[in-house]
């Protein structure tokens, strides 16, 4: 195998998404047993311009109900489900246009949000 020279290692890590560079530098950190945290903070502040291009993955999504469609009672059922609200209040946020169901929270439950909501015939959007 060819040893590859430091420009064309950096011009295949242009070519990654953010998420297939943050799963290299995982599995780099654990074969070499070492930690990646102070270069990628002077990297990115090194190179003002990369930033532009490369937006931050979001880590914090909130999940708004557009709308409870023809299930309406589905709908406040599955609000109960995922919030700890009582079934007035739960009424109350599926009534409310652009409400939001959860805030803050993780890409994993944002997304099994929506899908019980749009399951349960609700617009649903994650932010």
């Amino acid at each position: 195998m060819a040893k590859l020279t430091q420009d064309e290692l950096l011009a295949q890590f242009e070519e990654m998404t953010l998420i297939e560079l943050s799963e290299f530098v995982k599995a780099f950190e654990e074969k070499f047993d070492v930690t990646a945290a102070a270069p990628v903070a002077v990297a990115g502040v090194a190179a003002p311009g990369a930033q532009a291009e490369a937006v931050e993955e979001q880590d914090e999504f909130d999940v708004i109900l557009d709308g409870a469609g023809d299930k309406k009672i589905q709908v406040i059922k599955e609000v109960r489900a995922l919030t700890s609200l009582g079934l007035k209040e739960a009424k109350d946020l599926v009534d409310t246009a652009g409400a939001k169901v959860l805030e803050k929270v993780n890409k994993e439950t944002a997304e099994k949000a929506k899908a019980q909501l749009e399951g349960a015939g609700a617009k649903v959007t994650v932010k």
